[in-house]
């Protein structure tokens, strides 16, 4: 083999091993709020009037979920939704389903109290628990959790709506945030079904 006809077989050589060189190993998807300084300790009260903590569930994801019990729309609605993709998640994976624990917390402790919490989430199955306590309580917790509400002008003291962020948390097992569950999202069919299915499926990137 003359000189060129050497060269020309080295550089076809070393062209070869370079695209035989195996690929760099994908890196996997990060938590959309990974990071982000959402959530904390806390303690509230049950619907059996019992001290409830959040540290109460380490080792659990946990759905957090911020709303009032006389809404009369978007809370049933979402709740509805979160507990159906909880439900449809737990139905394909029965384990990892089970490691998951709905928490509904109450903007509006005034009126929302042990009992009638108790008593709403009942509608929503039986895995849901609701949460009250202080109105200086409540604050703390929305203030973590980075959620706004106000009270809005009624036509009486009893008779008032409580305009609230919308926002149902993902948290992982040490009580990191992760997600927000796609309840209300533009990109989902706005059906009870498609809103399941998109929270199902949100559950399925994140839990493992």
């Amino acid at each position: 083999m003359n000189k060129a006809g050497f060269f020309s077989f080295f550089a076809a050589l070393l062209l070869a091993s370079c695209n035989s060189a195996p690929q760099a190993p994908a890196q996997p998807e990060r938590p959309p709020l990974e990071g982000a300084t959402i959530g904390g300790p806390f303690t509230l009260t049950g619907s059996d009037g019992k001290p409830v903590s959040f540290s109460d569930f380490d080792g659990k994801y946990r759905i957090v979920y911020f709303g009032y019990t006389y809404c009369p729309d978007v809370c049933p609605v979402d709740l509805q939704r979160i507990s159906a993709g909880l439900r449809r998640y737990t139905k394909e994976h029965p384990k990892l389903g089970l490691q998951i624990q709905p928490i509904f917390i109450t903007v509006d402790p005034a009126r929302d109290t042990p009992k009638i919490m108790g008593e709403y989430v009942r509608h929503f199955g039986k895995r849901l628990i609701g949460l009250t306590g202080t109105p200086e309580q409540i604050a703390e917790v929305a203030k973590q959790f980075a959620v706004y509400y106000s009270k809005e002008a009624g036509s009486s003291p009893q008779d008032y709506l409580m305009a609230h962020s919308q926002t149902p948390y993902l948290m992982g097992r040490d009580g990191e945030p992760l997600a927000v569950l796609p309840v209300d999202d533009p990109a989902t069919p706005d059906t009870d079904e498609g809103s399941a299915q998109a929270v199902s499926d949100e559950l399925a990137r994140w839990v493992v």
